[in-house]
């Protein structure tokens, strides 16, 4: 699931980042409407996992269900639900953290500051609107995010690592040393700008991991089965190494 890859990878800024207690894992795509949470893979079996208000489909038909995983199959779509306004949240900020700590290395090291900085700002701006747009509490589709991030960075992070790296070896060939001076405390500079919201953003990640967590559990008791399996919607690893899909059969 994108979001909340965003939400539990680390997100490094020099000696900067902000790490969540979890990692999560999915083998399926999520797309969310008003109506449905729809799970799509390509490899693998079912490859659609539908869930509507208590009712589950499965690849090609509506399954039988027992009560009381009627009432599992609606909580998971309620946790899902629930969980997209902090996914889009934390994917925003932890973006608008990297670009933030970008124009901290654009000060010290571009030739043209102020349009590398105009560049960053652009690059933040178009992606903020890219994950507006693809994350809402009615709905989501972890492919169009993943492919709307890589086309926001794709197109300009080359473009900008080319200008940061020309500026080192600027400053590296000319002797510019109080270029290379500023070089020298870019670090404290990143970490005394971003750190204070990488902190706090970790704490969202951390609300972010106990609501996965509690979603695992249920796909975990779901009784239903597929030719013999659990279903297996997405595992959840605390970093402790305490895993809540460790004893799924």
């Amino acid at each position: 699931m994108a979001a909340t890859a965003l939400a539990s990878g680390p997100v490094f800024a020099a000696n900067v980042h902000v790490d969540a207690s979890c990692e999560i894992d999915s083998a399926f795509d999520l797309t969310l409407n008003e109506r449905s949470l729809i799970l799509t893979r390509e490899d693998g079996a079912p490859k659609a996992v539908v869930m509507r208000q208590g009712r589950l489909f499965v690849d090609d038909r509506w399954v039988e269900l027992g009560r009381d995983d009627a009432r599992r199959i609606a909580e998971f779509e309620k946790g899902a639900r629930a969980a997209m306004p902090e996914a889009q949240h934390i994917g925003r900020e932890a973006a608008d953290i990297a670009f933030t700590a970008l124009g901290e290395v654009a000060a010290v090291l571009g030739n043209h500051p102020d349009r590398t900085r105009g560049r960053i700002e652009q690059m933040r701006k178009d992606l903020d609107k890219r994950l507006s747009n693809v994350v809402t509490p009615t709905h989501f589709s972890g492919k169009v995010l993943g492919d709307g991030i890589a086309d926001a960075l794709g197109e300009n992070v080359p473009i900008l690592v080319g200008e940061l790296v020309g500026g080192a070896v600027t400053a590296a060939l000319s002797g510019d040393a109080e270029r290379l001076k500023r070089l020298d405390s870019l670090d404290a500079k990143i970490e005394a700008a971003v750190q204070p919201r990488a902190d706090a953003l970790g704490r969202r990640a951390d609300k972010l991991c106990r609501q996965m967590v509690e979603l695992d559990a249920i796909d975990n008791a779901l009784s239903y089965r597929y030719d013999g399996r659990p279903l297996e919607l997405l595992r959840v690893e605390l970093k402790d190494n305490k895993s809540s899909g460790a004893d799924k059969p």
